[in-house]
């Protein structure tokens, strides 16, 4: 039998990037784009390259285009890291493993490196094949913290739990981290949202502004551990967003969307740097009208967009950008 998992592309609708801190997100599913894994029960345990993990390249031009593309590892060191995780986690529960391997494959087409949390697809996906193929159960809010681990803990990237907890859950999902309920139970409190009447919601990216996420983060931890006022007013206030935006989301309040959004990504400019091609994404959507916002760390925006005229304003627009953009397919029922 072979057992085939998908994870989906997210983005970060309102609060992040206050999720590592303490803060409130509401996060979406974008189905449009998923990774895939593939396992089946072997001789041997194998883990198949992908062609992002190749070894040999018709010229140097091409290594270096491959290392921009995809970085230095591609996805096998994230199943790697995956397997290692969950073999200790079994261990440490004293679940008791069948004797028997895998093969495993993967495969992807979400936008690396753009804020749509390519990588931790990868690592979900292959967290829920392991989970099948050896008959083991986690709650959802535990497993989304086991595949934090891979990622923070084993790979030391940088990393929060947003991302984890809407791949696991899918859908649209409120999320709260605040500290009493962090330091108790170590995950936060879940609400899935089903709103009656979803909005306009648009998400456009630029695989050419493609970075880690670790460069956008990095000096943000090192100013709130110190105690920035700057940076832990604006925690405060992104959780503030959230809760507002909630409301306007249940009572689909477009104008209060719109509002919250474009403040949301005002007070992430106000406490970091933001490159030119990213500031161009962002005013391509408001000089049409639209909100916007980061999806996740840089490379994908996502805000509401006003009718079909301004959603076809805005594909000619980021076009010119050599940019993308796409009705994100959320549940389901509207995949």
């Amino acid at each position: 039998m072979i057992i085939e998992k998908k994870t989906y592309a997210r983005a970060g609708l309102i609060g992040n990037p206050s999720d590592g801190y303490f803060g409130k997100t509401i996060s979406f599913s974008i189905r449009n784009f998923r990774a895939k894994v593939l396992l089946y029960e072997s001789p041997q345990l194998e883990i198949k390259l992908h062609k992002n993990d190749q070894l040999q390249f018709n010229s140097l031009t091409d290594v270096v285009n491959d290392i921009k593309f995809s970085g230095y590892y591609g996805g096998i060191r994230l199943i790697k890291a995956t397997i290692k995780v969950f073999y200790e986690y079994c261990l440490k529960e004293n679940i008791k493993l069948e004797n028997k391997n895998f093969t495993i494959s993967y495969d992807s087409n979400i936008p690396l490196r753009v804020g749509m949390a390519g990588s931790s697809a990868i690592v979900t996906s292959t967290m829920k094949a392991l989970l099948e193929f050896y008959s083991v159960d986690i709650p959802k809010p535990e497993l989304a913290n086991l595949i934090l681990k891979v990622e923070k803990d084993e790979l030391k990237i940088g990393a929060g739990l947003h991302d984890r907890v809407i791949q696991v859950y899918e859908g649209m999902v409120y999320m709260d981290f605040n500290r009493d309920q962090m330091d108790e139970y170590g995950y936060g409190i879940y609400e899935e949202l089903t709103p009656k009447v979803l909005p306009n919601l648009y998400v456009a990216y630029s695989e050419s502004l493609s970075e880690g996420t670790e460069v956008t983060h990095n000096n943000i931890r090192d100013r709130y551990n110190n105690g920035d006022p700057e940076v832990c007013n604006a925690m405060l206030e992104f959780a503030k967003l959230t809760e507002e935006f909630k409301v306007a989301l249940l009572k689909n309040d477009v104008a209060s969307m719109h509002f919250l959004i474009n403040r949301n990504f005002d007070l992430r400019a106000s406490i970091c740097q933001i490159s030119k091609g990213n500031w161009d994404l962002i005013n391509c959507a408001r000089n049409l009208r639209a909100s916007a916002k980061f999806c996740g760390s840089g490379g994908a925006i996502v805000g509401l967009y006003q009718d079909e005229k301004n959603f076809k304003a805005l594909e000619k627009a980021f076009k010119k950008l050599n940019a993308s953009i796409i009705k994100p397919l959320i549940f389901p029922e509207n995949a």
